[in-house]
């Protein structure tokens, strides 16, 4: 089976996998009011679906060194699956909803990691880079579809159909992985094992983090998934908070969830392009420069509030985008770090690192807005984004003091 091949059917696998990831996203300003949630408890659910990625992901990715990572993948399509059955039909509050959350979570963790093993094991050099490029991509495609299917599904029904809807994506996607795609003997013999040193193998963890660039694109990643993740929980309700500054018919033209699924769908460029860029410019210097960028455009999106719709939808759009400019170059740049036996503990140190800044962010960015006053100003929101912007815009000072030299 050609490398093409593999990565295409990986493509829509991720599509898939992804449609119930921003559900609760999109439905947030209703759940956070028919719940009774504060801000800083409507993002422990959001967190939630990280704790859930973080307490697993190391397992899954280190068991692709082991065995066929087709079936860890199916396996993680049908824990996603269940979650968001659950959602649909037992969560009623913090607790139940957080429950549901986690165990979406590790099945995104089983799925995501995995399926870019499959992919850059039948790949390698540039065309390498540009497969990955576009994996982690679709992730923002997927999140897009995920937001645009949540935001139909419960205007015609229910938030609970919602969920139940979106259930269907990852039950798909482990069918197409487990079924669509040639299996190949995995690098080290063994097979599948549980245990701690399985779920964290501090060994492996070692030999990857004395690579100095290793460490560093891990920990890049780490800040890089606060403000991803932290943004997507949250830009939703920072829409439906702009429009309702607005007088009856003069706010957005469209409802905040669709708005927020076509500045999602638009800025999946940005990730392919940004590692073209990379690849001319070098990565680190690319790295450091976006980061600058996204984190200053975040604090000014906030501040936007209260404008017109159409400069807000522009800040939105170039945010989103910055945002998403490195997400590719810091795995690429992983990738092409480790050597191939260490590849699945090096993923699974830099997701567990990532997903780790990603279930930070959420609840960073609620706290942030209850600490503002409940987010009922521009100001607040400026902070929200500040907040997890943070790690960002201290990357580029940081990297003078410490970093040296680079090495890849």
């Amino acid at each position: 089976m050609s490398a093409r091949r593999v990565a295409l059917l990986l493509l829509v696998a991720q599509m898939l996998s992804m449609l119930g990831f921003s559900t609760y996203a999109a439905l947030l300003p209703g759940l956070r009011v028919e719940w009774a949630l504060s801000n800083a408890e409507a993002g422990m659910i959001g967190s939630a679906f990280f704790v859930g990625y973080i307490a697993t992901v190391s397992y899954w990715s280190a068991l692709t060194d082991r065995a066929d990572g087709r079936k860890v993948y199916f396996a993680g399509g049908l824990l996603s699956t269940a979650g968001l059955l659950g959602f649909a039909l037992v969560a009623r509050g913090l607790w139940s909803a957080a429950l549901c959350q986690t165990l979406l979570g590790a099945g995104v963790a089983a799925t995501y990691m995995p399926g870019l093993r499959l992919l850059s094991d039948r790949a390698s050099g540039a065309a390498q880079s540009r497969y990955i490029a576009f994996y982690t991509s679709f992730f923002g495609v997927g999140s897009a579809l995920s937001l645009l299917l949540a935001g139909s599904l419960a205007a015609a029904w229910s938030w609970h159909a919602a969920f139940a809807g979106a259930s269907a994506g990852p039950l798909a996607a482990a069918i197409v992985v487990r079924w669509g795609i040639e299996g190949r003997p995995p690098p080290l013999a063994g097979g599948i094992t549980f245990s701690l040193a399985t779920l964290f193998p501090l060994g492996a963890w070692k030999r990857v983090l004395a690579q100095r660039a290793a460490a560093g694109y891990t920990l890049g990643y780490a800040v890089h998934c606060l403000e991803l993740f932290g943004s997507r929980a949250w830009v939703v309700a920072f829409l439906a908070f702009a429009a309702g500054l607005h007088a009856s018919g003069a706010g957005f033209p469209w409802a905040p969830a669709a708005i927020a699924a076509f500045v999602s769908l638009c800025s999946v460029p940005a990730s392919i392009l940004g590692n073209e860029a990379a690849l001319r410019l070098g990565r680190r210097p690319w790295i450091l420069a976006v980061m600058l960028a996204s984190g200053s455009c975040g604090i000014v999106l906030g501040l936007s509030a209260a404008w017109h719709w159409l400069p807000v939808l522009a800040i939105l759009l170039a945010y989103t985008m910055l945002v998403m400019a490195d997400s590719a170059t810091l795995t690429a740049g992983l990738v092409a770090t480790t050597s191939e036996e260490l590849r699945g503990a090096a993923m699974g140190l830099y997701s567990l690192a990532g997903f780790a800044g990603g279930m930070l962010g959420p609840v960073l960015f609620g706290a942030a807005l209850d600490l503002a006053g409940g987010g009922r100003s521009p100001a607040a929101w400026a902070l929200g984004f500040a907040a997890i912007g943070a790690g960002c815009l201290a990357a580029s000072p940081a990297a003078r003091l410490f970093g040296g030299k680079p090495t890849a």
